[in-house]
Protein backbone atom coordinates (compact mmCIF):
# COMPACT_ATOMS: atom_id res chain seq x y z
CA UNK A 1 0.00 0.00 0.00
CA UNK A 2 1.11 3.54 -0.50
CA UNK A 3 0.07 6.84 1.03
CA UNK A 4 -3.24 8.05 -0.33
CA UNK A 5 -3.84 11.59 -1.43
CA UNK A 6 -5.83 14.14 0.56
CA UNK A 7 -8.72 13.81 -1.86
CA UNK A 8 -11.56 11.34 -1.93
CA UNK A 9 -14.92 11.18 -0.23
CA UNK A 10 -13.53 10.22 3.19
CA UNK A 11 -10.01 11.66 3.20
CA UNK A 12 -11.02 15.03 4.62
CA UNK A 13 -13.91 16.49 6.54
CA UNK A 14 -13.96 20.17 7.51
CA UNK A 15 -10.46 21.01 6.25
CA UNK A 16 -10.22 24.30 4.39
CA UNK A 17 -7.44 24.04 1.85
CA UNK A 18 -4.10 22.77 0.57
CA UNK A 19 -1.96 24.83 2.99
CA UNK A 20 -3.79 23.38 5.96
CA UNK A 21 -3.39 19.85 4.63
CA UNK A 22 0.31 20.17 3.77
CA UNK A 23 1.70 21.61 7.02
CA UNK A 24 3.84 19.45 9.31
CA UNK A 25 2.35 18.15 12.53
CA UNK A 26 3.89 16.10 15.36
CA UNK A 27 2.15 12.89 14.20
CA UNK A 28 4.23 13.05 10.99
CA UNK A 29 7.31 12.20 13.07
CA UNK A 30 5.63 9.08 14.48
CA UNK A 31 4.49 7.67 11.13
CA UNK A 32 6.46 9.30 8.31
CA UNK A 33 5.27 6.88 5.58
CA UNK A 34 1.57 6.17 6.13
CA UNK A 35 -0.76 4.18 3.93
CA UNK A 36 -3.50 6.77 4.48
CA UNK A 37 -3.90 10.30 5.77
CA UNK A 38 -7.24 11.35 7.21
CA UNK A 39 -8.00 14.96 8.14
CA UNK A 40 -10.88 16.29 10.22
CA UNK A 41 -11.62 19.84 11.39
CA UNK A 42 -14.35 21.80 13.10
CA UNK A 43 -14.94 25.39 14.27
CA UNK A 44 -15.79 25.89 17.95
CA UNK A 45 -17.42 28.89 19.66
CA UNK A 46 -15.02 28.87 22.62
CA UNK A 47 -11.54 30.14 23.45
CA UNK A 48 -8.59 27.93 22.45
CA UNK A 49 -7.49 27.20 26.04
CA UNK A 50 -11.00 26.01 26.91
CA UNK A 51 -11.23 23.87 23.78
CA UNK A 52 -7.83 22.34 24.56
CA UNK A 53 -9.11 21.46 28.02
CA UNK A 54 -11.91 19.53 26.33
CA UNK A 55 -9.36 17.71 24.15
CA UNK A 56 -7.72 16.55 27.39
CA UNK A 57 -11.04 14.84 28.17
CA UNK A 58 -10.13 12.28 25.49
CA UNK A 59 -8.08 10.67 28.26
CA UNK A 60 -11.40 9.69 29.87
CA UNK A 61 -13.56 8.80 26.88
CA UNK A 62 -13.76 8.97 23.08
CA UNK A 63 -16.79 11.33 22.88
CA UNK A 64 -18.11 9.55 19.83
CA UNK A 65 -20.82 6.87 19.78
CA UNK A 66 -20.37 5.60 23.33
CA UNK A 67 -22.28 2.37 22.68
CA UNK A 68 -19.66 1.46 20.05
CA UNK A 69 -16.32 2.75 21.27
CA UNK A 70 -16.86 3.27 25.01
CA UNK A 71 -18.53 -0.05 25.90
CA UNK A 72 -21.82 1.74 26.50
CA UNK A 73 -20.41 4.10 29.14
CA UNK A 74 -21.39 7.73 28.65
CA UNK A 75 -18.57 10.16 27.90
CA UNK A 76 -18.50 12.80 30.70
CA UNK A 77 -20.57 15.86 29.74
CA UNK A 78 -18.51 18.09 32.05
CA UNK A 79 -14.79 18.68 32.53
CA UNK A 80 -13.07 16.16 34.79
CA UNK A 81 -10.52 17.78 37.11
CA UNK A 82 -6.95 16.59 36.58
CA UNK A 83 -7.25 15.35 33.00
CA UNK A 84 -5.45 18.48 31.80
CA UNK A 85 -2.26 17.30 33.56
CA UNK A 86 -0.69 15.53 30.62
CA UNK A 87 2.29 13.18 30.66
CA UNK A 88 3.79 11.19 27.82
CA UNK A 89 2.69 7.57 28.08
CA UNK A 90 -0.83 8.24 29.38
CA UNK A 91 -3.75 6.35 27.85
CA UNK A 92 -6.06 8.30 25.56
CA UNK A 93 -9.40 6.90 24.36
CA UNK A 94 -8.38 3.53 25.84
CA UNK A 95 -6.34 2.21 22.89
CA UNK A 96 -4.00 5.15 22.24
CA UNK A 97 -1.04 6.43 24.23
CA UNK A 98 0.05 10.04 24.46
CA UNK A 99 3.43 10.45 22.75
CA UNK A 100 3.71 14.26 22.63
CA UNK A 101 1.82 17.41 23.57
CA UNK A 102 2.12 21.14 23.53
CA UNK A 103 0.16 22.55 26.48
CA UNK A 104 -2.84 24.54 25.37
CA UNK A 105 -2.27 23.64 21.72
CA UNK A 106 -1.92 19.97 20.70
CA UNK A 107 -1.90 16.34 21.70
CA UNK A 108 -0.32 13.55 19.66
CA UNK A 109 -1.34 9.95 20.12
CA UNK A 110 -0.22 6.57 18.76
CA UNK A 111 -1.81 3.12 18.62
CA UNK A 112 0.01 -0.07 17.64
CA UNK A 113 -2.17 -3.14 17.28
CA UNK A 114 -2.93 -6.21 15.23
CA UNK A 115 -6.31 -5.03 13.99
CA UNK A 116 -5.66 -1.43 12.87
CA UNK A 117 -1.87 -1.55 12.55
CA UNK A 118 -0.10 1.69 13.49
CA UNK A 119 -2.15 4.86 13.84
CA UNK A 120 -0.64 8.24 14.74
CA UNK A 121 -2.75 11.34 15.20
CA UNK A 122 -2.43 14.96 16.24
CA UNK A 123 -5.30 17.02 17.60
CA UNK A 124 -4.47 20.71 17.21
CA UNK A 125 -6.40 23.67 18.64
CA UNK A 126 -5.96 26.97 16.84
CA UNK A 127 -7.40 30.42 17.54
CA UNK A 128 -10.14 31.54 15.20
CA UNK A 129 -11.92 34.82 14.78
CA UNK A 130 -12.89 36.55 18.02
CA UNK A 131 -13.58 33.97 20.72
CA UNK A 132 -13.66 31.09 18.26
CA UNK A 133 -11.27 28.19 17.90
CA UNK A 134 -10.63 25.44 15.42
CA UNK A 135 -9.88 21.80 16.13
CA UNK A 136 -7.78 20.26 13.37
CA UNK A 137 -7.00 16.54 13.44
CA UNK A 138 -4.69 14.49 11.25
CA UNK A 139 -4.66 10.70 11.48
CA UNK A 140 -1.99 8.68 9.75
CA UNK A 141 -2.50 4.94 9.31
CA UNK A 142 -0.19 2.07 8.38
CA UNK A 143 -2.28 -1.07 7.99
CA UNK A 144 -1.14 -4.60 8.78
CA UNK A 145 0.20 -6.36 5.70
CA UNK A 146 -2.60 -8.91 5.74
CA UNK A 147 -5.87 -9.43 3.83
CA UNK A 148 -7.66 -7.86 6.81
CA UNK A 149 -5.38 -4.82 6.56
CA UNK A 150 -6.24 -4.46 2.88
CA UNK A 151 -9.97 -4.59 3.70
CA UNK A 152 -9.54 -2.06 6.53
CA UNK A 153 -7.85 0.37 4.16
CA UNK A 154 -11.15 0.50 2.27
CA UNK A 155 -13.46 0.58 5.30
CA UNK A 156 -11.63 2.62 7.97
CA UNK A 157 -11.81 6.04 6.24
CA UNK A 158 -15.62 5.86 6.01
CA UNK A 159 -15.99 4.55 9.55
CA UNK A 160 -13.58 7.13 10.91
CA UNK A 161 -15.46 9.93 9.16
CA UNK A 162 -18.65 8.92 10.96
CA UNK A 163 -17.01 8.36 14.35
CA UNK A 164 -14.69 11.36 14.39
CA UNK A 165 -17.36 13.68 13.03
CA UNK A 166 -19.51 12.70 16.02
CA UNK A 167 -16.51 13.12 18.35
CA UNK A 168 -15.62 16.61 17.13
CA UNK A 169 -19.23 17.80 17.08
CA UNK A 170 -19.71 16.51 20.64
CA UNK A 171 -16.54 18.24 21.86
CA UNK A 172 -17.62 21.41 20.06
CA UNK A 173 -21.06 21.32 21.70
CA UNK A 174 -19.66 20.71 25.19
CA UNK A 175 -16.93 23.34 24.88
CA UNK A 176 -19.33 25.98 23.59
CA UNK A 177 -21.96 25.24 26.26
CA UNK A 178 -19.73 24.90 29.32
CA UNK A 179 -18.06 27.66 31.28
CA UNK A 180 -14.30 27.86 31.18
CA UNK A 181 -12.83 25.81 34.00
CA UNK A 182 -11.02 27.68 36.75
CA UNK A 183 -7.26 27.20 36.77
Amino acid sequence: MRASSWTGPFGTWGATGPGELARRLPCDEHLPVPDQRLVRAVEVDAAPEHVFRWLCQLRAAPYSYDWVDNLGRRSPPQLTPGLERLEVGQRVMTIFRLVAFEPGRSITIVHDGRLFGRVAGTYLVEPGLGAQSRIFVRLLVRYPRTPLGAALSLLLPAGDTVMMRKQLLTLRRYAAASPAAPR
